[in-house]
């Protein structure tokens, strides 16, 4: 009765605070809040656009097309936060989004982060959670919750592997007995995939491009293996040479052949943590396999090359973008078991 009354009053809530992404479960409803890590500011009193509602979506739509006298940004630069005050500003606004508090409650808050963060930056996390509105915080390594979210059997005494390719960072764990054996974080991700394109495409047509246009162009036409009928798409940015707007035509071979130096950073990455096992561990790996999740899981045809070069089963999350999110929601409905395991201020 006393937990119901609780979830009326003050939800717990599960945070993928994501470099490009947060994501927010609500105990009992699952993800309720999935919006872009961006606000929109103006440059001199740094005061949120809207009363402090500019975050999310809409602030999203300014970047890049603002003017001088308003900025949007992204409060985390890989996994970690970057501006301690924007980023509290953002988790107010969408804890608050998420559930309403009553009764002057603070809800329990599950914040899913990366695994080698420092204490310094561990202890940044908890004081924006905190001043954001958050009661009791927890930390929970985000290749941790995933594997909850993809429904491995962490708990057993045999290897699961997880590789969760973000916009910022990649975390990738084999896990045993619902403990990490080997870890590493890797700071090569979606953004630097998006990177690779926009040098691509500046050394090869002579165009400068944005970010968000490598982006789109990833999604479109991007594969990580060959198709069994490659993609054409059209990409306009600035000539450098004229300095006027021009119009390409772009491949998917061309996209894959600019990939591919970060995604051979993720394939070495996973090799380094699957060298650091056990013997035992490495026979278990075998037959189990590789989870991938996160949105660069996305890419066409990442699942074939990872399993070519690793040789070993890989399989994509059913909804990679929400994996992490789901395991901080069944973190949630188990609280009382899972919190031991847990990162906490008082650890």
């Amino acid at each position: 009765m006393f937990s119901r009354v609780r979830d009326w009053l003050c939800p717990d809530l599960g945070i993928d605070l994501g470099t490009a992404n947060t994501l927010i479960a609500v105990r009992g409803q699952g993800i309720v809040v999935d919006e872009p890590s961006v606000v929109a500011l103006e440059k001199g009193s740094r005061r949120v656009l809207g009363r402090g509602t500019a975050v999310g979506k809409l602030a999203r739509q300014m970047m890049g097309r603002t003017p001088e006298s308003i900025t949007a940004i992204q409060p985390l630069r890989q996994g970690v936060i970057a501006d301690f005050e924007v980023c509290e500003a953002m988790l107010r606004y969408l804890m608050q989004k998420a559930a309403q508090q009553r009764g002057g409650m603070r809800p329990r808050v599950v914040i899913a982060v990366p695994c080698e963060l420092t204490p310094v930056e561990k202890r940044v996390i908890f004081n924006s959670a905190e001043r954001a509105g958050a009661g009791r915080i927890y930390l929970i390594e985000k290749v941790k919750a995933a594997s909850i979210g993809a429904g491995l059997p962490i708990s057993e005494p045999i290897a699961n592997m997880v590789c969760d390719i973000g916009s910022g960072t990649t975390e990738i764990a084999v896990l045993s007995l619902a403990e990490m054996v080997a870890s590493r974080s890797l700071k090569v991700a979606g953004d630097e995939v998006d990177n690779a394109i926009v040098n691509y495409v500046r050394r090869k047509f002579s165009l400068r491009i944005g970010v968000r246009s490598a982006e789109q162009l990833k999604i479109d036409v991007g594969s990580a293996y060959p198709l069994d009928e490659e993609l054409h798409a059209e990409v306009r940015g600035l000539d450098i040479m004229s300095g006027i707007p021009r119009k390409a035509i772009i491949s998917s071979e061309e996209v894959r052949e600019a990939m591919q130096e970060p995604l051979g950073a993720l394939l070495e990455g996973v090799r380094s943590v699957i060298e650091r096992c056990a013997p035992e561990l490495i026979a278990d790996l075998a037959e189990t396999g590789l989870v991938l999740c996160g949105g660069t899981a996305l890419l066409r045809g990442i699942d074939a090359l990872f399993r070519e070069q690793l040789g070993i089963p890989v399989r994509i999350d059913e909804d990679p973008l929400t994996t992490t999110a789901r395991g901080t929601a069944i973190c949630l409905e188990h609280l009382q078991h899972w919190k031991g395991r847990f990162q906490s201020e008082a650890a």
